[in-house]
């Protein structure tokens, strides 16, 4: 996996912080809970010990798919120059011409993302389906869940 993720400081800041949380507070938490139910004898039978385990393996999953990130990570600044095309770091606004009603969204970096806000991930299948496109067009964008049809209304930039 080389692709790189774009991402802007503050989300590469974020994920760092969250890496360092659980690899330096939870990672010896959970250690610790692993050695005391170890010493509680047989760990054939020892639901906690086996339950610390695999919470353990669980969290270094995670640790690791964060580390990844990072090491793939590409800083990117916001477009902050007014533009009719959509572009990373853009707020676009789309009307839903299947409901009719208008979204809003932010195109933000990994570690950004906040779906009830309205900030995706510029790598997601929606964000990509709108990247490069401008106000006026109509767009078919493919994604997990099926086809979604925008009219791209507007493109603007806020400070985030």
């Amino acid at each position: 996996m080389s692709d790189r993720i774009p991402m802007t400081r503050n989300g590469y800041d974020k994920l760092k912080s969250e890496v360092d949380q659980l690899d330096l507070v939870e990672m010896p938490r959970l250690t610790q809970r692993v050695a005391a139910a170890r010493s509680e004898g047989d760990l054939s039978e020892n639901a906690e010990y086996h339950g610390a385990r695999e919470s353990q393996g669980l969290l270094q999953a995670k640790i690791n798919l964060l580390r990844d990130k990072l090491a793939r990570a590409v800083i990117v600044e916001r477009a902050k120059e007014a533009t009719d095309e959509v572009v990373f770091g853009a707020t676009v606004v789309v009307r839903d011409l299947k409901f009719g009603d208008n979204e809003v969204f932010v195109l933000v970096g990994a570690g950004e993302e906040d779906y009830d806000a309205g900030k995706i991930n510029v790598a997601s299948p929606l964000a990509q389906g709108l990247l490069g496109r401008k106000v006026g067009e109509k767009v078919a964008i493919e994604v997990p869940a099926g086809t979604m049809k925008f009219e791209i209304l507007e493109v603007k930039f806020e400070d985030n």
